[in-house]
């Protein structure tokens, strides 16, 4: 077997393995509507579940999770998924609802659904015509 040797590769690759240690990963996402409720699907294989955190403070939501490999008795051939603490956070409009958010983990996805608020939904506005408040005026003393 014919084999290059770089005596700075090392250094290289140690340099590149401290920047990623200190660096918090951040998780890919997806983010749609549907109706009234918005979607938020965060890529997490890999991850227990009880080691995911989600909160919600004021208007900012936070997801945290980890992903540990364990290196005892193992000789590390190649690492190249990342390990450690990964971390996201989503600023949420006032619009919507934050004490009905709900999660789910399932085939290493993190699953929100965030329903839009109640007093921000559309609703239907009636226009009011002499003829109906005459209608409902006799209808109102008529009953009385």
């Amino acid at each position: 077997m014919l084999m290059r040797f770089d005596p700075f590769g090392g250094l290289d690759d140690l340099a590149d393995q401290l920047r990623d240690a200190r660096r918090t990963r951040s998780m890919p996402l997806d983010a749609y509507r549907i109706g009234d409720v918005f979607h938020v699907d965060l890529d997490l294989p890999g991850v227990k579940p009880e080691s995911i955190e989600v909160t919600v403070e004021k208007n900012v939501l936070s997801v945290k999770a980890e992903r540990q490999w364990k290196t005892e008795g193992v000789e590390t051939v190649v690492c190249e998924r990342p390990v450690g603490t990964f971390t996201r956070e989503l600023f949420l409009g006032e619009n919507l609802d934050t004490e009905k958010i709900a999660a789910s983990y399932e085939d290493g996805v993190l699953r929100l659904k965030i329903p839009v608020a109640e007093q921000a939904k559309a609703r239907r506005i009636e226009v009011s015509t002499p003829e109906k408040e005459k209608k409902q005026a006799i209808t109102t003393v008529s009953a009385g």
